[in-house]
């Protein structure tokens, strides 16, 4: 009789294998790929025919969203929580992901009894934890055990409608012969969750783990059986977090909030360009304010410039909170089409504040403090916006009208834009500074 069939799986990226593989072709790292058992699938009970209903008879729940008592969290969201959404939140460990679990919960049980599921702590010490928060609540209710069929018994039984699970690599299913946290238990896992979210109309949060190159644990397909994925973003020399949408099906992606940690937990950043942007009334050369969008959100960022005399062979180039490739290109533009050579000098760029910038329109600001840099000159009151081509013009960006009205709110009354987007711009106190290509930048600001 043949024994049981067997897969080998990555545990990093989920990619399947027939046969054990040094190396794993998804995802390239070594040693990473595990044994587990393939069990053959039940068969399905007989639950009748079922019909397909017609588009227009289908009722919607638009407006059924809930409040999360954070206003950061509720534009991350679009708006609040939809009711029997399937929500994965991921970050680095120690980044707060309990934290926000723990006061979303407290605040969610004024109006329903809520479920804390922790596979990873006691319940001391989720109540240690809320101590020290200040959260006190009698329909928060804690259960310490990673058996999903033990959470589904007590969610049916007491009839909760929002349910934590804290994380989803420490769940166990019985039926499914391998180790919590390995592929198949995270991908059977979900899909249980998932099918006592829908059929019962519960609001199911999810933790999950991320491998050392920042992605989520598991299997892909985690990713794909939510509605919501959010990551949690931050460094833990900083005080402040950015939670950000990378998928959500009831709302804007990309969208961010931005939090303070404190001792009490974490607190709404209302104004959170102010804490990009620094104090910016000591103006310095080297320092450029870009305006870039996060989501639906203008922010104003600081972008630092530092160009010295190299006393290496090959010059660095050193780069934080942008691409490094970006950077390259961008240098090689000025080398090309504006003559200034970087094949003897070091140039270090920094995003200040810790956040992360891939939009083409900071491009803008980035040569600028390069330029002030080189130059020795302050750029003075004036925010840059615009995306530099690779012939060395200026091209045009999207939400020119918001960018300009944030940076008008923090105080700045020169502009300088694609010549494209002039045209576009409604009624402004700003100077607006329309420019085409990259000279007519360099004359203007130097």
């Amino acid at each position: 009789m043949a024994g049981p069939k067997t897969k080998f799986y990555c545990r990093e990226c989920g990619q399947e294998s027939a046969r054990w593989l040094g190396r794993c072709p998804g995802c390239g790292e070594w040693n990473t790929l595990i044994e587990e058992r393939v069990e053959k699938s039940k068969p399905t009970e007989n639950r009748g025919i079922v019909q397909a209903i017609p588009l227009t008879e289908i009722q919607t729940m638009e407006g059924q969203r809930l409040d999360t008592g954070s206003q950061e969290l509720n534009r991350v969201f679009g708006g609040g929580v939809v009711e029997g959404s399937f929500v994965l939140l991921s970050g680095e460990p120690g980044i707060g992901k309990s934290t926000l679990f723990l006061q979303m919960a407290e605040y969610l049980s004024r109006k329903e009894n809520v479920l804390y599921v922790s596979g990873e702590e006691s319940a001391r010490q989720i109540k240690l934890r809320a101590d020290r928060m200040e959260l006190s609540s009698s329909r928060v209710h804690i259960l310490a055990d990673n058996s999903l069929e033990a959470v589904r018994s007590e969610v049916l039984n007491k009839g909760y409608k929002v349910v934590f699970i804290d994380s989803i690599q420490t769940m166990l299913l019985e039926d499914v012969q391998s180790a919590p946290g390995s592929v198949s238990q995270v991908r059977e896992g979900a899909s249980f969750l998932l099918k006592l979210a829908k059929e019962n109309e519960i609001t199911v949060f999810l933790a999950g783990h991320i491998t050392k190159e920042g992605v989520i644990a598991g299997p892909r397909v985690l990713e794909h059986m939510v509605d919501t994925v959010l990551y949690f973003e931050g460094d833990q020399h900083h005080i402040f977090r950015l939670l950000r949408a990378v998928k959500n099906r009831f709302g804007p992606a990309n969208e961010i909030g931005v939090f303070e940690m404190r001792g009490c937990g974490l607190a709404d950043v209302t104004n959170p360009s102010m804490f990009f942007m620094g104090d910016h009334t000591q103006v310095s050369a080297g320092s450029g304010v870009a305006v870039v969008m996060e989501g639906t959100r203008p922010l104003l960022v600081e972008v630092q410039a530092l160009v010295t005399s190299s006393i290496f062979a090959p010059p660095r180039r050193t780069v934080n909170g942008m691409d490094y490739h970006r950077l390259l290109m961008l240098l090689a533009v000025l080398d090309k089409r504006a003559g200034y050579a970087f094949g003897a000098r070091d140039v270090f760029v920094n995003i200040a504040g810790g956040l992360d910038v891939d939009e083409p329109a900071a491009d803008l600001a980035v040569i600028a403090s390069v330029m002030s840099g080189i130059k020795d000159q302050p750029l003075g009151n004036m925010a840059l916006i615009g995306e530099l081509g690779l012939t060395g013009e200026i091209r045009g960006v999207s939400h020119i009208e918001q960018r300009i009205r944030e940076a008008e709110k923090f105080g700045f009354r020169n502009c300088l834009v694609p010549e494209v987007n002039a045209d576009s711009i409604g009624r402004t106190d700003c100077r607006i500074i329309p420019v085409k290509n990259i000279e007519e930048v360099l004359d203007f600001l130097f």
